[in-house]
């Protein structure tokens, strides 16, 4: 029998998620209250990084995922995706953070990472500030275009069959033994289901509540500057060393960290900022000011450069900052793809294969499944089965 799924968002993850069982034969329906794309898809820079994370279940993800959207790229084609195999380079203020950006990057070169440490960043960045003590680049880092990329999977998982359904999803349908049906929609409709897949990203909390399998997956809200269209002026995809510490914080107060990168347009991203205020969008003029003198001190040519916007959303964390990616225990067929934090479009097509292997009860090939128990939800249950 053909196993009915649906997946519960309709961003990147959700999309990989689809195209992933739809690839592997499932007959699956993507439901979603917005457009494609729509939610924290359309909010990212796009990044598909290695070179921020530790090693451990997060980076194996990752490395499986960079394979993974290589594959893609040649299957849809990069100019699709906007893929860009642009690298990335990660530069140190000073001598001490130069140091533990070396000792980082020894500890992924033995996870399997490729990092190469650089003493002249001006030569792979000619218009840094002069003064940086060095840093480490990191060929595997790369880039796509969120929408696009989400829009481009969820299209190649419609051509094997796959429907998009537009509506909220209001709670599960579960059959005598407590296994999912179906999902009932706000509007009524019923969705039936032999599994269901929760990839609702930073609404992923409220959506395993629905389903009767909470996660504690929390918003956190980051915003991204856009400058005017430029000549290519930015190589890959820089940042600073306090990035990934910023990143593995729980800070709930505001942090920020300079990341810079240029995009196929000639627009320049600036990031990053994190802080934990719920679901409150209010724009904050002192972060963007923040961001703002952050880019310029780390490229000085940003100061003549026109701001053409600003925007923000929210990245779905959890409180150990990895992700939830497997079936829940308390109700089966419930799988979780969700609380990915700003790190879910690089990690999507990993995601959605690993996602599969569980749908179908075995390995996906290539992944190694131990690798991977670190990301299973059953790690936020208590002995007696309830969500910590």
């Amino acid at each position: 029998m053909t196993l009915k799924v649906v997946v519960v968002g309709a961003g990147v993850v959700g999309a990989a998620c689809a195209f992933h069982a739809a690839s592997a034969g499932m007959d699956v329906t993507v439901t979603d209250r917005g457009p494609v794309g729509a939610g924290t898809t359309s909010r990212g820079e796009g990044n598909v990084l290695l070179s921020d994370k530790e090693p451990g279940p997060e980076l194996d993800l990752a490395r499986l995922s960079r394979t993974l959207w290589d594959e893609a790229g040649r299957e849809l084609g990069p100019d699709t995706l906007e893929l860009e195999a642009k690298g990335g380079l990660v530069v140190a203020s000073g001598p001490e953070g130069l140091t533990a950006l070396q000792e980082f990057a020894t500890r992924q070169e033995a996870a399997g990472v490729r990092a190469e440490q650089v003493d002249r960043v001006r030569d792979l960045e000619p218009h840094l500030a002069p003064d940086l003590p060095g840093g480490v680049h990191y060929p595997q880092d790369a880039q796509v275009q969120p929408v696009l990329a989400a829009a481009a999977l969820l299209r190649a998982a419609v051509r094997r069959g796959a429907r998009f359904h537009a509506g909220e999803v209001a709670g599960a349908v579960t059959g005598p033994d407590g296994h999912v049906t179906g999902v009932r929609t706000a509007a009524g409709d019923l969705l039936p289901a032999d599994a269901v897949v929760n990839a609702a990203g930073t609404w992923g909390g409220e959506v395993g509540r629905r389903l009767g399998a909470p996660v504690e997956v929390l918003p956190r809200r980051g915003f991204v500057l856009v400058t005017e269209p430029l000549p290519p002026m930015v190589r890959h995809k820089v940042y600073s060393a306090d990035y990934v510490a910023n990143v593995a914080s729980s800070d709930a107060g505001l942090e920020t960290s300079c990341v810079v990168e240029g995009t196929r347009g000639g627009t320049i991203l600036i990031g990053a900022s994190r802080e934990r205020v719920g679901f409150d969008t209010t724009m904050n003029t002192a972060v963007v000011t923040r961001l703002a003198a952050q880019a310029c001190r780390l490229f000085p040519f940003l100061r003549g450069v026109h701001l053409m916007r600003a925007y923000r959303g929210f990245r779905p964390y959890c409180p150990d900052h990895l992700p939830v990616v497997g079936p829940d225990p308390r109700v089966p067929g419930v799988v979780h793809a969700c609380g990915h934090e700003g790190a879910g479009i690089g990690l999507a097509p990993g995601t959605g294969a690993l996602v599969t292997a569980h749908l179908l009860g075995r390995p996906w090939s290539g992944a190694d499944p131990a690798a991977h128990t670190g990301l299973l939800p059953d790690r936020f249950l208590t002995a007696g089965g309830a969500s910590q």
